[in-house]
């Protein structure tokens, strides 16, 4: 994912969820998914999807037992 495709994707994410502090930073492994961070912590990754001439992207978020306890 570009720069300008990662602003436009952590800004809507911000507006979606009214949370200033939503980040997403680029991964080096990767160029299609980028990490997916609020107040600091990695909650997940986004992905991005251009199968078939459509662009989408999927948000994956683990949660671990431990952290629900």
């Amino acid at each position: 994912m570009h720069p300008e495709e990662i602003q436009r994707v952590q800004n809507f994410l911000t507006t979606k969820f009214r949370r200033a502090d939503i980040k997403l930073k680029s991964r080096e492994e990767t160029d299609d998914s980028v990490e997916f961070i609020i107040d600091g912590e990695t909650l997940g990754i986004v992905f991005k999807d251009d199968e078939d001439g459509d662009i989408c992207y999927h948000v994956q978020m683990t949660i671990l037992s431990e952290d629900i306890s």
